[in-house]
Protein backbone atom coordinates (compact mmCIF):
# COMPACT_ATOMS: atom_id res chain seq x y z
CA UNK A 1 0.00 0.00 0.00
CA UNK A 2 1.14 3.79 -0.82
CA UNK A 3 2.31 6.01 1.37
CA UNK A 4 2.22 9.92 1.52
CA UNK A 5 4.68 11.94 2.24
CA UNK A 6 4.53 15.76 1.72
CA UNK A 7 6.81 17.52 -0.18
CA UNK A 8 7.95 21.32 -1.10
CA UNK A 9 10.16 22.83 -3.55
CA UNK A 10 11.56 25.72 -1.46
CA UNK A 11 12.50 27.93 -4.47
CA UNK A 12 8.95 28.55 -5.35
CA UNK A 13 6.71 27.15 -2.18
CA UNK A 14 5.00 24.38 -4.38
CA UNK A 15 3.89 21.52 -2.42
CA UNK A 16 2.78 18.18 -3.72
CA UNK A 17 2.00 14.63 -1.95
CA UNK A 18 5.01 11.82 -2.87
CA UNK A 19 4.22 8.63 -2.76
CA UNK A 20 6.72 5.35 -1.95
CA UNK A 21 5.42 1.71 -1.58
CA UNK A 22 3.16 -0.35 -3.99
CA UNK A 23 0.48 1.46 -6.52
CA UNK A 24 -3.18 0.58 -6.65
CA UNK A 25 -3.85 3.65 -8.82
CA UNK A 26 -1.25 2.39 -10.87
CA UNK A 27 -2.18 -0.94 -10.84
CA UNK A 28 -5.85 -0.49 -11.45
CA UNK A 29 -5.74 2.37 -14.02
CA UNK A 30 -1.88 1.81 -15.73
CA UNK A 31 -0.56 4.77 -16.81
CA UNK A 32 -3.50 7.38 -15.65
CA UNK A 33 -2.10 8.22 -12.46
CA UNK A 34 1.09 9.35 -14.48
CA UNK A 35 -0.90 11.10 -16.84
CA UNK A 36 -2.53 13.25 -14.18
CA UNK A 37 0.11 14.14 -12.51
CA UNK A 38 1.60 15.59 -15.40
CA UNK A 39 3.63 13.03 -16.73
CA UNK A 40 2.08 12.20 -19.87
CA UNK A 41 4.48 10.42 -22.06
CA UNK A 42 5.32 8.17 -19.49
CA UNK A 43 1.55 7.15 -19.06
CA UNK A 44 0.90 6.78 -22.27
CA UNK A 45 3.60 4.25 -22.95
CA UNK A 46 3.04 2.80 -20.18
CA UNK A 47 -1.20 2.21 -21.24
CA UNK A 48 0.52 0.70 -24.48
CA UNK A 49 2.96 -1.73 -22.88
CA UNK A 50 0.60 -3.10 -20.38
CA UNK A 51 -1.82 -3.69 -23.69
CA UNK A 52 1.08 -5.43 -25.73
CA UNK A 53 1.75 -7.19 -22.55
CA UNK A 54 -1.54 -8.21 -21.96
CA UNK A 55 -1.56 -6.55 -18.48
CA UNK A 56 2.07 -7.82 -16.86
CA UNK A 57 3.68 -4.47 -17.50
CA UNK A 58 0.93 -2.95 -15.63
CA UNK A 59 1.30 -5.13 -12.37
CA UNK A 60 5.31 -4.54 -12.63
CA UNK A 61 4.58 -1.08 -13.17
CA UNK A 62 2.41 -1.09 -10.01
CA UNK A 63 5.84 -1.57 -8.37
CA UNK A 64 7.92 0.71 -9.34
CA UNK A 65 5.58 4.26 -9.83
CA UNK A 66 5.89 5.45 -6.72
CA UNK A 67 9.24 5.19 -6.08
CA UNK A 68 10.29 7.09 -9.66
CA UNK A 69 7.56 9.59 -9.13
CA UNK A 70 9.14 10.99 -6.16
CA UNK A 71 12.64 10.62 -6.79
CA UNK A 72 11.82 12.48 -9.92
CA UNK A 73 10.45 15.03 -7.18
CA UNK A 74 13.58 14.99 -5.22
CA UNK A 75 15.57 15.60 -8.79
CA UNK A 76 13.76 18.93 -9.13
CA UNK A 77 14.87 20.22 -5.88
CA UNK A 78 11.75 19.01 -3.72
CA UNK A 79 12.57 17.92 -0.11
CA UNK A 80 10.91 16.44 2.37
CA UNK A 81 8.21 18.03 4.16
CA UNK A 82 6.29 16.02 6.44
CA UNK A 83 7.09 14.81 10.16
CA UNK A 84 10.51 13.53 11.04
CA UNK A 85 8.67 9.98 10.93
CA UNK A 86 7.37 10.31 7.87
CA UNK A 87 10.39 11.28 6.18
CA UNK A 88 12.45 8.81 8.00
CA UNK A 89 10.03 6.32 6.33
CA UNK A 90 10.13 7.85 3.21
CA UNK A 91 13.82 8.24 2.63
CA UNK A 92 14.53 4.46 4.15
CA UNK A 93 12.30 2.93 1.77
CA UNK A 94 13.43 5.26 -1.44
CA UNK A 95 16.81 4.65 -0.77
CA UNK A 96 17.68 8.28 -0.02
CA UNK A 97 20.40 9.14 1.97
CA UNK A 98 19.20 11.57 5.10
CA UNK A 99 22.67 13.26 5.23
CA UNK A 100 22.88 14.30 1.92
CA UNK A 101 18.95 15.69 2.15
CA UNK A 102 19.61 17.36 5.51
CA UNK A 103 22.44 18.95 3.76
CA UNK A 104 20.64 20.56 0.62
CA UNK A 105 17.72 21.62 3.18
CA UNK A 106 20.14 23.32 5.69
CA UNK A 107 22.32 25.19 2.27
CA UNK A 108 18.27 26.28 0.83
CA UNK A 109 17.53 27.57 4.85
CA UNK A 110 20.24 30.18 4.32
Amino acid sequence: MAQVVMMKNPETGVVKKGFYGFSWTSLFFGGFPAIFRGQIGLGLIVILVTFVTVGIGGIIWAFIYNKRYTTGLLEKGYIFADSEGKNDAARAKLGVAATAHNEITKKLAQ
